[in-house]
Formats: C-alpha cells, sequence, structure tokens
C-alpha cells in the first residue's frame, strides 16, 4: 500500500491529509484527546481565563440580583427606548449560536469531512450561547418568575398567550432549537464517554462517564441505532438552523417601525447568525489548537475554510446593508429615508460607520488566503466581525426606536454599568461553562477523528 505504514504494533497509520496531520493511527488519535480530559491536568494560563470568566460570571449574578431588587429602571431602557441592551445581547447571543449546529448538522448531511475536528466545541458552544441569550428575554420582562405566563397552559385565569405575537414564537422557537441542539450534542458524545469511562483510571470518574455512556459497548447494533438517531437529529436541527433566527428577526420585521419593518430581515439575519457564530468559532480554535498542540487535528485547511464562509456569510450581510439602504430612497417614504439619514448622520452616527469599516471594509480581507490561512490575523478577525454584529444589533434596536414618527416622543439611550455588567457577565457565564466543557469532556470527536484515520488511510491506497 503506497503512502500507508503499519505502527510499531502493526495498526493502520494515516499518511495525513488537509484536515489531519500525518503519522496517526487509531490510538494515537485517542491517546491525544482523551488525554486532555483524563491526564494532562490544568495549567497556569488555564487557571488564569478560567479565573476571570468566574470573575465576570460573579458579577452577573451581581447585575441579576440588583435586578431583581430594583427592577429594570437600573438599565438605561426607557420611553421610547425600551429594548437596550437586553435585546441587543439576546439576538446577538441567540446569532452566534447559530453555528455549532450548522456544523454539525448541515455539514453532516453534506458529508463534509472537515466539520470532524471542529463540531464537538461548536455544539458546546452554540449550547452555551443559547443559555446566555436564553436569560435576557427573561430578564428583560421585569418578573422572570412569571416566564410560564408565555406557555398556553391550562391555568385557572384562562389568560392564554397573544399567539399573533412574535415574541411567543421565540419561546417555542428557541426552546425547540435549545432541546434538539443539547440532544443531538449529547448523542454525539457517548461513545466518547464510553472511550473515557473504558480508559479512566479513577473508580468515580468511571462511574459518572459509565453513567453518561448509558451502557455503549460499540457493537454493530449500538453503531447502527447511533447513525440513525444521528441523522434524524441533524434532520431535526438543519432547518432550526434557518428557522430560528427568521423567527427573531420577526420581532422587528412585523412592528410597524422605520428601520424594523423589513421583508429582507429574515435571510439577513440568518446570514449575519452564520456569520458571527464562525467567527466565535475561530476565535475558540485558534487558542486552543495552540494551547493543546492540536494542529494536525484543527489544520490549516479547517481556519481556510471557516474564513471562506464568514466571507461569504459577510458579503450577503453587506449585500443586506446596500439594499435596505437603496429600497428607502428607492421606496420614496421619507420617514424610510430619515431612518437611513438618521443612522449615517444622527447622533449614533459613530455607531453606524464604526458598524461599516469592523463588519464590512475589514472583513474583505479575507479574499486573500494568506490572511484566512494565518491564525492570528484570523483570530483578531474574528472580534473585528463580533463587534460589528453586536453593533448591528445595537444599531437596529436603538437607532430605530430613539426617533420614530412624532419628534415629541423622541429620546436617547445610555447603558448604566448594570447594562454592562450583565452583558460582560453572560460573556463570562459562557466561557466559565466552556472551560468547564474543555476539562470534563473530549473537545474534539474521538471516534470521528478514529474514523477520519481510516477515512485519509483509505484515500491513500493505490
Amino acid at each position: 500500500m503506497a503512502g500507508i505504514e503499519p505502527d510499531n504494533v502493526g495498526t493502520l497509520v494515516s499518511p495525513g491529509s488537509d484536515v489531519l496531520g500525518p503519522g496517526h493511527s487509531y490510538g494515537s488519535v485517542t491517546d491525544k484527546i482523551s488525554a486532555i480530559v483524563l491526564t494532562r491536568g490544568t495549567g497556569n494560563k488555564y487557571k488564569v481565563g478560567f479565573g476571570v470568566a468566574v470573575l465576570l460570571f460573579i458579577g452577573l449574578n451581581m447585575g441579576i440580583t440588583v435586578l431583581m431588587a430594583y427592577g429594570v429602571g437600573v438599565w438605561g431602557i426607557n420611553i421610547p427606548v425600551g429594548w437596550g441592551y437586553a435585546i441587543t445581547n439576546f439576538v446577538w447571543w441567540i446569532g452566534i449560536g447559530h453555528a455549532g449546529t450548522l456544523i454539525s448538522a448541515f455539514l453532516l448531511l453534506m458529508r463534509q469531512k472537515w466539520r470532524t475536528s471542529i463540531n464537538r466545541f461548536a455544539e458546546a458552544m452554540t449550547l452555551f450561547a443559547v443559555a446566555c441569550a436564553g436569560m435576557f428575554p427573561l430578564l428583560h420582562m421585569g418578573r422572570p418568575w412569571l416566564f410560564y405566563w408565555l406557555l398556553p397552559y391550562p391555568d385557572t385565569m384562562g389568560v392564554w398567550p397573544q399567539f399573533r405575537s412574535p415574541l411567543v414564537w421565540d419561546v417555542f422557537a428557541v426552546s425547540t432549537y435549545a432541546t434538539v441542539s443539547l440532544l443531538f450534542w449529547y448523542v454525539g458524545l457517548i461513545p466518547d464517554l464510553a472511550t473515557l469511562r473504558d480508559r479512566a483510571t479513577k473508580k468515580f470518574k468511571q462511574v459518572i462517564y459509565g453513567v453518561f455512556a448509558l451502557g455503549w459497548r460499540g457493537s454493530a447494533r449500538h453503531w447502527k441505532n447511533y447513525e440513525m438517531a444521528g441523522l434524524l437529529l441533524a434532520g431535526l436541527a438543519t432547518p432550526l438552523v434557518v428557522s430560528v433566527h427568521t423567527v427573531v428577526s420577526f420581532d422587528f420585521t412585523i412592528a410597524v417601525l422605520p428601520g424594523w419593518h423589513s421583508t429582507i430581515f429574515p435571510p439577513y439575519f440568518v446570514a449575519g447568525a452564520i456569520y458571527s457564530g464562525f467567527a466565535m468559532v475561530i476565535a475558540l480554535a485558534v487558542p486552543l489548537r495552540k494551547y493543546y498542540g492540536l494542529e494536525d487535528f484543527l489544520t490549516i485547511r479547517h481556519l481556510d475554510n471557516m474564513g471562506k464562509i464568514m466571507l461569504a456569510t459577510g458579503l450577503i450581510v453587506a449585500y443586506s446593508y446596500v439594499m435596505e439602504t437603496f429600497m428607502a430612497f428607492y421606496s420614496g417614504n421619507k420617514f424610510d429615508i430619515y431612518m437611513i439619514m438618521n443612522r449615517m448622520t444622527g447622533p449614533y452616527a459613530v455607531i453606524y460607520w464604526v458598524l461599516i469599516a469592523v463588519n464590512l471594509v475589514i472583513p474583505q480581507l479575507l479574499w486573500s488566503a494568506r490572511i484566512r490561512r494565518n491564525p492570528l490575523y484570523l483570530f483578531l478577525m474574528s472580534f473585528s466581525v463580533q463587534t460589528g454584529m453586536w453593533l448591528e444589533r445595537y444599531m437596529i434596536i436603538v437607532t430605530s426606536l430613539h426617533r420614530d414618527f412624532v419628534p415629541s416622543s423622541w429620546g436617547m439611550f445610555a447603558p448604566t454599568r448594570w447594562d454592562w455588567i450583565v452583558f460582560l457577565g453572560t460573556i463570562g457565564f459562557f466561557f466559565t461553562l466552556f472551560y468547564l466543557f474543555i476539562r470534563f469532556l473530549p473537545m474534539i470527536s474521538i471516534f470521528e477523528m478514529r474514523d477520519l484515520v481510516h477515512k485519509t488511510a483509505e484515500e491513500a491506497r493505490p
């Protein structure tokens, strides 16, 4: 066999490919990934990063406590800007949560091998981002303990949710997305949990991993059922990727308000969500790759592909900006024209122009393969996109609300320190969960990497 050589115990060794470094066998892949969880422990950089995340998370708890004690008046929201940071952050986080399921489900159905190294931590990113997103509508209610009023349960008051409201649609869309994503992520973990169970040397780890492995033994029947469950969940999750952010965009498009009432919002929001989601995957992948020495698994090809997806979705977002501006002037509607001019020259104009710079202009550097293939440049680019997408949500919400049809009702929005503490706190919450994830669970799918060893070896056969 040309290009394929056995290792010292006669095991198949992969010659490598653009998505897997050379020289890996089933055993080396398993050893490298499982060692991060079972034997490597935590270094100083991990401890510092985890400590910062926990501090921010503590700030979140403090911010929520103050909110519960004094009400939403501690935030900067007012009349007319009733949706401030809370909804901006909700839309931003839910957008970030799109890439994981897209990578896992859509690319699985498309049989894309390069998804293998990034799907596991991208799925975890999705779950944690959705958890961050979900808390903002609840907090914005002011009385989150009454959240169940949004559910159609047979209560004695005879009060039912207003099903014509897209805010109710959000409840069902986001909860369905979170449930399917959690199931998809957990089902994908089962074979790897069994591997950790079998390799763990301490009894309590064997028991814990064994409980969650659900008795997995790797029999042919287990694999058959596993593959069927994976395909069914992928089939369910793929349309949800599109539907969730479409429903979120309905929160705005249903309203008759210049800046919100636009038919371009559903595809524009979905593209923006994938754009920011892949940016977050890159922001996580580059440090993980460097810190854990995973260059063999997270190759330049992975970074290049993610850069191309960011470029493609970024161009869709840019097209949406252009069309929104064009249609405002083409329609001749004076309110729409004023809305666009207010964004460009009004009191929040700096937000608009910074947004254009970091979300549209700077990402055009991704046309260069040299940029897409450089981890540092790509890492910096991901921050540019994340900032741009957050500013975009802020622009849509705040600049549209602060000046509507009646000048006497105009007003300005200024965030308070509690707005910032809660926002930064959710970032801490996200990274706290992520640090725990990479400490206790395999961040890269072990069994899929083993399958990749087999496939790359097969491809090298003459």
